[in-house]
């Protein structure tokens, strides 16, 4: 049961982040994304940096596994992500803070 919750914590977690990046993607008149993929790409050097898209992207390619169950849930990763990864979602939030500070005036 603790597994399972801790997954869906995941999940959530990564399911947020899209959901304020497509926000910001249409609050910038960024354009249409071809996908949600596309909405890291979207704010890659504006409001997250390179490398943290990367790294969000792949959070994001293991929630699919996650939710569709395309194969056998690695624990390693899930304990991996929410020890180590974790830190990428503090930094995305502490990036968005950032940019709509900067941006407060315009």
């Amino acid at each position: 049961m603790r597994k399972r919750a801790l997954e869906r914590l995941i999940q959530i977690t990564v399911e947020s982040v899209m959901d304020v990046s497509a926000i910001l993607v249409k609050e910038m008149r960024l354009g249409l994304p071809y996908g949600e993929e596309d909405f890291l790409d979207k704010i890659s050097g504006t409001v997250l940096n390179p490398v943290l898209v990367e790294k969000l992207g792949e959070m994001k390619g293991f929630r699919n596994i996650l939710v569709h169950g395309y194969s056998q849930i690695d624990d390693e990763r899930v304990y991996e992500i929410l020890t180590n990864d974790i830190e990428d979602v503090i930094e995305f939030k502490e990036a968005v803070i950032e940019f709509l500070r900067r941006t407060e005036d315009d």
